[in-house]
């Protein structure tokens, strides 16, 4: 929407941010089966800007599972109403940790 772009009518990355979050955390909690939390992003890269009417779409691909944490690439393309392809705007690194009832870390599978 509007009100979230810059000037020039990009839209603000941290929304895009938002975006992957969401996407990588309903990722995360379908493989720990529960509950997570976003503990770190890494390498964000903004390769490309979206623009207002952009539909985004986010990937999220598991890298790997620790005790408590896992860590997803997730990745956001857009496509332009009037264009087919899908084209990557940003990428990064999500490390999520599963909680438990309390909020406190617990092992993502056991």
């Amino acid at each position: 929407m509007p009100a979230d772009t810059n000037p020039a009518g990009d839209i603000f990355g941290g929304w895009v941010m938002a975006q992957m979050d969401l996407g990588g955390g309903l990722a995360a909690s379908r493989e720990a089966k529960g509950r997570v939390a976003t503990v770190a992003v890494d390498a964000m890269t903004f390769k490309r800007p979206v623009k207002v009417g952009d539909e985004v779409s986010v990937w999220a691909e598991l890298l790997a599972v620790g005790t408590t944490s896992l860590r997803y690439r997730v990745s956001a393309w857009r496509r332009r109403p009037d264009q087919a392809g899908h084209v990557k705007v940003t990428e990064a690194i999500f490390t999520f940790v599963a909680l438990d009832a309390e909020g406190r870390k617990r092992p993502v599978r056991g």
